[in-house]
């Protein structure tokens, strides 16, 4: 796809997301994979600033692998970092580290032209206020209940964890997103139960024909994973990191009105409004403390949530 057909979603994610100025610099982090979209993103951000630069480095070999050392140094020496890469950089020292020394950042994990394309084609204000509405209703709750017609029924318990939202609107320093965006999470202290996923897990991407993935739950580790490649994923990553690698590490609820169907995408699947996701692994660049070299969401399309013994309304796509 030529670089003139992701013009406009390069100005959104630029412009009305990171709200680029002409005196800040500007750091596009991208891959040998992601070129295309990483150099649409610079063609606009150098049209604002001359400070801008464009740093291209080799796929990483996992989502949450750290990148090399002059990427992290661009990172954290940029006001604004937009970081378009095959495997994700949002779980990443790297990250947490240009977003405590004031960058503002985005991520656009394993985004494709075409994800880019739709994600991006939406009002992110609209976005931010479907995210506040949904943060005011879980904000403060002691426990929620999750459950499914496929057969999720699980109970997650915050405790002291606060509250994030995803709005795509990146406009202070520190702030950080995933682009596209739209979601209200938490990593909870602990939680139990039992999750179906029926939406987009990977590495199988969109699931179909009533495939699902499911895994237990109990005391906030995974104790069992009923499905072969998703358990070797995270058997993968527990030889390194051990116990976190089970880690139930997030619960997400998606706010982006604009995303009607899932496409296959984490990224912008996880965003779609009415949509439940949970996540294994991972959480400390996102208000948990377990560090691990995974972070793998499981999305549930029909879920019922349950805020303290009430059952809450989900936002809902535009129509």
């Amino acid at each position: 796809m030529s670089n003139s057909s992701l013009r406009v979603p390069a100005e959104t994610a630029v412009k009305q997301c990171m709200n680029l100025q002409p005196a800040e610099s500007c750091a596009i982090i991208t891959d040998d994979e992601r070129m295309a979209i990483g150099e649409a993103l610079y063609a606009v951000a150098s049209e604002i600033t001359d400070d801008a630069v464009l740093v291209r480095y080799p796929p990483g070999e996992q989502h949450g692998a750290e990148p090399p050392e002059p990427v992290t140094g661009a990172m954290t020496s940029a006001d604004v970092v937009l970081a378009p890469t095959t495997k994700s950089l949002s779980h990443t020292n790297a990250r947490t580290d240009a977003t405590t020394a004031g960058a503002r950042m985005a991520t656009l994990p394993s985004i494709t032209d075409g994800v880019f394309l739709m994600g991006l084609d939406a009002d992110y204000e609209a976005i931010r206020d479907a995210c506040r509405r949904m943060l005011d209703i879980v904000e403060g709750a002691t426990e929620l209940r999750v459950t499914s017609p496929q057969g999720t029924d699980i109970t997650v318990r915050p405790g002291e964890r606060e509250w994030r939202e995803d709005t795509g609107i990146v406009h202070e320093p520190g702030a950080f997103s995933n682009l596209p965006a739209g979601e209200v999470f938490v990593s909870p202290e602990t939680a139990d139960g039992r999750v179906v996923v029926d939406g987009t897990m990977m590495p199988h991407g969109q699931l179909t024909d009533g495939n699902t993935v499911a895994f237990t739950v109990e005391d906030g580790q995974v104790t069992e994973i009923e499905d072969d490649a998703v358990r070797a994923e995270v058997d993968a990553a527990a030889e390194t990191a051990g116990a976190a690698a089970y880690n139930f590490a997030e619960l997400g609820i998606g706010t982006n009105v604009a995303v009607r169907d899932l496409v296959g995408s984490v990224l912008l699947d996880e965003k779609a409004a009415g949509t439940v996701h949970m996540a294994i692994g991972d959480n400390h660049g996102i208000g948990g403390d377990v560090e691990a070299p995974i972070h793998l969401d499981g999305i549930l399309t029909d879920p019922t949530v349950f805020v303290d013994g009430d059952q809450i309304e989900l936002p809902a796509p535009d129509t």
